[in-house]
């Protein structure tokens, strides 16, 4: 009967452009969508432009104006509520149309009508204008009717550009703007962990502010917009445009900031198309159309979620109690400046718990439920509430989830996955694809020395010095500690063959013991001989001190033992060398040279160069002292414990002056290598020091361009080589006659050879 009454007056000749009014002491004003399209007349310069004809009713407006019309008409019939003053309306239908916004405008202001006659006649002016629905023609209301301050109060209009005091003084609306809607749209997304979104709006007010809103706060939640489309509903081709867009892109999410008639007109479209599985993300504005329900749009909407403002108790709100209106004047007048500051000093609960107020923009409170699209008992579609926002809670708990039965897009039990790129493990990071979204990345493995340990990391972490990565990378763990230890191969031969020398040498020292007093053992002063063979075992047994973890004790006793150990052993040989020089001078005619070099001098000078090296290790140890030192230059993934030297002037002092020892040796044992048989340790001492000399020489490079546990094990090797190179070349030669060739230990065959050689 309602659409009968509309259809005639639109339809009548006595009232082309008003739709519905009502006269009363107070007029309020209504901007409705009644129709949703309208068709424009041929326009001709000769004639009368023809009115313009609406069509497509929209029953979601029309309960709109039907409201408005209810709460008058309970607010007149209410004894308690503004009694002997009654309420008129004027109501307007903009057909969708921003010209007949502007006609209902300047109607609603000053009463300037096009007809004012039959069921149109009354009083104009109006004191308040509730409407429009939709955030276009509201701005083109409120800019119109703002300087008069005619206050606008509208129940739909969502754009954030008309909380602006300054271009809209009089503009109030019962929800809240866009800015938290897009706000909660962008943490839904979130929340529900998808990263990669289609993005589609209105190509209005409402939908370009409200998307540039969303596509700023879905980048600093960290989703990226795989597209963002717009579309006006007179634009068929860009439309299409649009439902291709969606029908190609990789993204299972799409966020539709879309008006209802305009989405209205998108699902015939997407039905037509065939595009379904998507899961699509709604606002207020269509989520919870009912004219969208129709046999086939649950295939393309099944699932979708979407936020929806709460719905409100219209009785509680006709018993909504206003104080002192017992004795109302009629006579007064009701100014529109007057009602929009008592507007803004509104601030009521009603019998549903709901407050009615306005903040300083003039919306209300921000609070939206979150609705999903399922199939009821008896397959009807059914909006049911999975969550709610709230704006007035702390970030990061303004999205609740009060239940899990969610249906998914499809009809879908699942959540689906809306990624541009699949999460990166730890162990890896993410390098953003060279011009896309940085949600678009590739999993590249942490470099070495770097690892990552959450999901997604955008950088790998550089772990400590000490620290390695695992295999996997995923974390830091103590670098693998390497020295030279006895359970190793190379430790433990290198360990053997010390043992053997130093147990060879002390072999030989007993058997040199028993045969102390044959000739061969006297020949040539036997306490050198058996100084040099404790000195050969010290050499041995210092090569142990280079086997093991180093400690600060460890690393000053193997260089001093070294470098002491090895000038007593060279101070013999060199003792026993002078001592062949001046025993064959000795048997020279009227030569008295061994008084000058007898065994105490030996002794003493034995002392003498010994004492020497001992002092240069005291000065080094007492400045700087060798000490263990973690090596972290040869392996990436390993520390080399190693004994630091300290002093390298130290290190090199000590070899140094072993190697002039030694040469000194060399050169003497070389000037006597002719001397008679009986003494021809000349030639044995020249070999073993020939020998000692090219082992040490080769040592040096070697040692130094040895990594890690190599060089020491290089510094034993020199040790040994030139050890067994002292022991065999001096006292092989005497062990096979003591002990194989008896018959030659005798002292008249060692005069007798002496003798003949002397000839």
């Amino acid at each position: 009967m309602f659409i009968k009454r509309i259809n005639a007056v639109v339809d009548g000749d006595s009232c082309k452009y008003a739709l519905l009014s009502k006269d009363g002491d107070v007029i309020i004003g209504g901007a409705f969508l009644i129709h949703s399209a309208v068709i424009l007349p041929s326009l001709y310069f000769t004639e009368k432009p023809e009115p313009l004809i609406c069509y497509r009713l929209n029953l979601r407006e029309l309960r709109f104006a039907q409201t408005m019309i209810f709460v008058i008409e309970e607010i007149n019939r209410s004894s308690s509520l503004l009694p002997n003053v009654s309420i008129g309306y004027r109501i307007y239908d903009n057909c969708g149309s921003r010209f007949l916004s502007m006609r209902a405008a300047m109607a609603l202001m000053n009463g300037q009508e096009l007809r004012a006659d039959g069921a149109c006649s009354g009083k104009a002016a109006v004191q308040a204008i509730i409407g429009e629905s939709e955030s276009t023609p509201t701005i083109v209301l409120a800019k119109t009717t703002g300087p008069f301050k005619i206050p606008i109060i509208s129940h739909a209009a969502t754009c954030e550009c008309l909380s602006s005091r300054k271009e809209f003084p009089s503009f109030f609306r019962t929800i809240a703007s866009d800015y938290y809607q897009s706000t909660a749209l962008a943490q839904l997304v979130k929340h529900f962990g998808w990263t990669w979104v289609g993005a589609v709006n209105s190509d209005s007010d409402y939908g370009n502010n409200g998307m540039a809103i969303f596509l700023e706060a879905a980048k600093e939640e960290g989703i990226c917009v795989e597209y963002s489309e717009k579309f006006d509903r007179s634009e068929t081709t860009k439309l299409m445009k649009v439902v291709d867009t969606i029908r190609k892109g990789t993204a299972k999410v799409v966020i539709l900031f879309v008006a209802h008639i305009e989405m209205n007109i998108l699902i015939e479209h997407l039905i037509l198309k065939n595009v379904t599985g998507l899961q699509f993300i709604g606002v207020e504005g269509w989520i919870t159309a009912v004219n969208l329900i129709t046999p086939t749009s649950y295939s393309v909407l099944g699932g979708s979620l979407g936020l929806d403002v709460g719905k409100a108790n219209i009785e509680g709100f006709a018993d909504y109690s206003v104080t002192d209106t017992d004795h109302i004047d009629t006579n007064i007048l009701f100014l529109p400046l007057k009602v929009s500051e008592a507007l803004k000093k509104v601030n009521f609960t009603t019998k549903s718990g709901e407050q009615v107020w306005f903040d300083s923009t003039g919306a209300t409170s921000a609070k939206y439920d979150v609705v999903n699209w399922q199939l009821g008992v008896n397959r009807e579609v059914q909006f049911k509430q999975v969550g709610y926002y709230d704006a007035s809670m702390p970030p990061g708990e303004q999205i609740v989830q009060t239940t899990r039965n969610i249906v998914w897009a499809g009809g879908k039990t699942e959540k689906p996955r809306s990624v541009c790129s699949e999460s990166c493990p730890p162990g890896t990071r993410k390098a953003v694809q060279k011009g896309r979204p940085v949600c678009c990345y590739d999993c590249i493995p942490c470099a070495e020395g770097e690892i990552s340990n959450m999901t997604d990391s955008n950088n790998c972490e550089q772990c400590p010095g000490e620290y390695w990565p695992n295999a996997e990378r995923d974390k830091c763990v103590l670098k693998v500690i390497e020295f030279l230890s006895v359970t190793e191969v190379m430790g433990i031969v290198l360990l053997l063959f010390s043992l053997f020398g130093a147990g060879l040498t002390i072999l030989v020292a007993i058997l040199f013991l028993i045969n102390k007093d044959t000739p061969i053992v006297r020949a040539n002063n036997s306490e050198l001989s058996f100084l040099l063979l404790f000195s050969l075992t010290l050499c041995f047994l210092c090569s142990l001190t280079f086997i093991g973890r180093p400690s600060e004790w460890s690393c000053m006793l193997r260089h001093t033992a070294f470098g002491i150990t090895f000038v007593l052993c060279i101070s013999c040989v060199l003792g026993k060398t002078i001592v062949v020089l001046m025993a064959f001078r000795a048997t020279l005619p009227g030569s008295n040279v061994m008084k000058w070099f007898g065994p105490p001098q030996q002794r003493l000078s034995v002392l003498a160069f010994t004492l020497i090296q001992v002092i240069i290790c005291v000065f080094w140890i007492t400045i700087s002292p060798p000490f263990p030192y973690k090596n972290m230059k040869y392996y990436k993934d390993k520390i080399i414990l190693e004994c630091g030297l300290g002093s390298a002037v130290g290190f090199w002092a000590v070899l140094g002056y072993i190697g002039c020892l030694a040469f000194l040796c060399f050169i003497l044992a070389f000037l006597a290598r002719k001397l008679p048989d009986n003494f021809n340790e000349a030639k044995f001492i020249t070999f073993s020091m020939l020998i000692f000399c090219a082992v040490w020489i080769t040592f040096i490079p070697a040692y130094v361009s040895s990594p890690g546990k190599f060089t020491v094990a290089v510094e034993i090797f020199a040790i040994l080589a030139s050890s067994f190179g002292l022991l065999f070349c001096i006292f092989t030669p005497k062990c096979y006659i003591i002990l194989l060739k008896p018959e030659l230990n005798t002292k008249k065959h060692v005069m007798g050879k002496m003798a003949s050689k002397s000839l």
